[in-house]
């Protein structure tokens, strides 16, 4: 014996008040229904029929639909297979409300019973394995709040307060929002629940004190824009309070389950509230729809014999027309929008019909429609109504826009005036008109947390909202042009900028150049160098077989004068651009020649020394040293291993131009050559330091020799200058990498090139041309046998 089939009886639970908009959406499914009925061609020689049942918000979800899924005598049978089972009603429009849909449709997918859907968003409602019977005539929730962030957007705002109801659509739709805002650059300053009171609208007295505590917050904060994403029996308190604490100049951005409600706009005093602006579908005029929905039902109610049900509201209301009526101008006015979604659903199930029954153009089949068949022909659906193509994508979506609307009320016009439009396939936001702002000068409202840094500054992040910041100033060397970003770029190394710069600029090249005055008189007195040296080397070569001339060193003056000629000539490679031959001729060619002139001047200090000092103590080695010229030998021992080491040091250090940056002055480059190079000149000079050491001694020791032979003054004070200045310029060099380093670098050479000139050789030229009684063979061996007679 099978277990009896559950039985269900349709009653009214509770009488509430008319709900406008639910009631517009009821008529709108009459109207489509009567419509398809007297029209012959979509189903003709059959009538669509209808049961409307009020869900009351949530209450009464479960009765309903199974009072649908029943057959005509209330029972609903348990069995295994429901492919051949026929429920009362062949599909289900509504409810409005996601939490209701998903309740609703639990059971429904059971039995493959088609459900349409004309105001539930909830993007979960996409998934096709949990609702496989589902489609929906209005695009989803994250169309929807992509919309209203992209309005966001347009009007520069990105300190928002987010308000969402106590229940499903809520917390979902609040969560959705908070995910489509990530790296927006829009910060939510705090987010509360609005508390859900009954469906009579009893406000519970916690939930009052909540709801004032609230509206104070907003009061608070310095947001001015609220984006409110709940249903709208939680939102008639709600303003009731906003207007109690004279909230004002609040811009209000409506979800669609509010925002072209007419009993909300017709609010006592809402628009002292601020500016309403809401997402909701376009406008679709359904042409007779206004006067159907105020006419009088002449349906009588049916007698109470037991036999029937209690009547309810489907067709035969006191209070349901009355309400329409008195919104009948508003709801003109505003046109048909959702009440479209409903026409359309009545319209789809009436093309699957026309398709699943084979419907000619006077007659249809009569065949038993199962619901699973009629659902495989709603998905097939591609039809025109209303100059709008219409089919259902792979979620049971259909492509629809949305439109943002502003409240408005002034006497004749749309309530709910369209001032933009969004694409989700293209997702782009078309605006088409300007927004009347509910402000002193009907500007657009400011909302932001912190005012907009100026170019050249950067965000420094105040508290956790990257919204929040202060503005600060870039530093040198860095820059900044773009506002949205957090930090300040870098310059490229060969760039600089100021503090609170937006674009950096090229760096002066600086460089040793002829126009500085330094430059000028180190040229100058490298000329006069060249002149004089020039003048010395005549003069020694016309007076080459004085014994003057011979004491100095004879053929050997002439080979000390030309690279001093030659390092003068060189003076200018240390001025200009520097280039690589500049660089390599100063590291090689330029040491080179004074390494020469000391060599020379060591063999001269020695051989004299030699001749009075030590000639008569070690005369062989004497002779050996005159008999296979040893002076020049020296010379060019002493050379060639200077051009060993100058060779080495140019093939190991580089000797290619560098830039260095000048920490003082950041502002420019230093061209210079290779910053290593200094480590070449110290390793160049180590030679001419000791042969300086050695000149210095060998002069100290003929500090007694006979006038004409003493030198010691002159090489001494050489010397001691080429030693000390070598010194300096090598602490200089390890502390200082400017363009100085090159002006004393090139300054110390002159100088001691002038010492070696006019210290050597500018005393004998003086004898030579004033005292050339003192540049004879006589005079030279009296001078001799007198020194000679003093050491005896």
């Amino acid at each position: 014996m099978s277990p009896p089939s559950p039985s269900f009886s349709l009653v009214p639970i509770l009488s509430y008040e008319t709900k406008v908009l639910g009631y517009n959406l009821m008529q709108a499914m009459r109207f489509a229904v009567e419509e398809i009925n007297n029209d012959s061609s979509l189903l003709p020689g059959l009538l669509l029929g209808y049961e409307m049942v009020d869900v009351c918000y949530l209450t009464n979800n479960i009765q309903p639909v199974l009072y649908f899924l029943a057959k005509e005598n209330f029972s609903l049978p348990i069995q295994q297979d429901y492919s051949n089972y026929l429920p009362r009603v062949v599909a289900v429009i509504g409810p409005d409300t996601a939490e209701s849909v998903v309740t609703v449709n639990h059971l429904l997918s059971l039995f493959l019973l088609p459900q349409i859907t004309y105001s539930a968003i909830s993007n979960e409602l996409r998934d096709r394995s949990r609702f496989p019977s589902l489609f929906r005539t209005i695009p989803s929730g994250s169309h929807q709040m992509e919309a209203m962030i992209r309005i966001i957007i347009h009007f520069h705002w990105n300190w928002v307060i987010l308000l969402v109801s106590s229940d499903d659509y809520g917390r979902e739709n609040g969560h959705l929002f908070s995910e489509k805002l990530e790296g927006r650059d829009i910060c939510v300053a705090f987010q509360e629940s609005l508390p859900i009171p009954s469906p009579n609208r009893v406000v519970m007295p916690q939930d009052k004190r909540r709801m004032e505590g609230l509206v104070a917050k907003i009061r608070r904060s310095t947001a001015k824009v609220v984006v409110v994403l709940s249903l709208d029996l939680a939102l008639y308190t709600f303003f009731e309070e906003v207007l109690r604490q004279n909230l004002t100049g609040t811009v209000w951005i409506a979800s669609e389950s509010w925002s072209i409600d007419p009993v909300l706009h017709s609010f006592f005093s809402v628009r002292r509230a601020g500016t309403f602006l809401g997402i909701t579908t376009p406008i679709v005029p359904i042409p007779g729809f206004s006067d159907f929905r105020i006419r009088r039902s002449e349906v009588r109610k049916p007698a109470m014999d037991g036999k029937h049900p209690q009547p309810t509201c489907n067709q035969e209301c006191d209070t349901c027309p009355d309400a329409a009526e008195s919104y009948n101008t508003v709801l003109t006015l505003s046109g048909e929008r959702v009440v479209y979604n409903v026409y359309l659903s009545v319209y789809i199930v009436a093309h699957a019909l026309h398709s699943l029954l084979d419907c000619e153009a006077a007659r249809c089949s009569r065949d038993e429609v199962y619901p699973w068949k009629l659902l495989q022909e709603i998905w097939k659906v591609n039809f025109t109504l209303l100059d709008r193509r219409i089919f259902f994508d792979e979620q049971g979506d259909l492509p629809l826009g949305l439109e943002i609307i502003q409240w408005q009320w002034e006497d004749g016009h749309n309530p709910f005036n369209s001032i933009a439009f969004y694409n989700p396939a293209e997702q782009r936001l078309f605006v088409a008109t300007n927004i009347s702002w509910h402000t002193a000068n009907n500007t657009a409202p400011s909302s932001v947390c912190s005012k907009s840094c100026q170019p050249g500054q950067w965000k420094r992040p105040v508290g956790l909202h990257p919204c929040c910041f202060e503005c600060v100033d870039c530093a040198p060397g860095t820059y900044h042009n773009l506002s949205e970003d957090f930090e300040c770029q870098h310059c490229p190394l060969n760039e600089w900028s100021n503090a609170g710069a937006i674009q950096c600029y090229k760096r002066r090249l600086q460089y040793l150049e002829w126009q500085e005055p330094l430059t000028i008189i180190v040229v100058i007195l490298a000329t006069l160098g060249f002149l004089s040296t020039l003048a010395i080397l005549i003069i020694f070569w016309v007076h080459f077989q004085t014994p003057m001339v011979r004491s100095a060193g004879g053929r050997m003056c002439f080979l000390m004068l030309t690279p001093l000629l030659v390092a003068y000539v060189s003076v200018p490679v240390y001025i200009g651009r520097p280039t690589v031959f500049t660089c390599l001729y100063r590291q090689t060619l330029f040491t080179l020649c004074f390494t020469v002139c000391i060599a020379c001047i060591n063999v001269r200090s020695f051989q004299i020394v030699c001749i009075f000092k030590m000639a008569s103590q070690l005369p062989h080695a004497y002779s050996y040293w005159v008999k296979y010229n040893g002076p020049y030998v020296f010379v060019v021992l002493i050379t060639l291993l200077k051009v060993g080491i100058v060779v080495s040091s140019a093939m190991a250090i580089p000797t290619s131009p560098t830039i260095l940056y000048d920490n003082e002055n950041p502002q420019i480059m230093i061209l210079n050559c290779n910053i290593n190079s200094r480590k070449a000149i110290l390793f160049n000079t180590s030679l001419d330091l000791i042969l300086s050491i050695f000149g210095f001694s060998f002069s100290y020791m003929g500090k007694e020799l006979p006038t004409n032979y003493n030198e010691a003054k002159f090489i001494t004070l050489s010397m001691t200058f080429y030693f000390a200045s070598s010194a300096f310029l090598c602490t200089f060099m390890s502390v200082y990498q400017g363009v100085l380093l090159t002006i004393f670098d090139v300054s110390i050479t002159v100088i001691n090139l002038l010492s070696i000139s006019m210290g050597y050789f500018g005393p004998k030229c003086y004898m030579i041309l004033f005292y050339p009684q003192r540049n004879t063979l006589a005079y030279f061996n009296n001078v001799i046998q007198g020194y000679t007679m003093r050491k005896e």
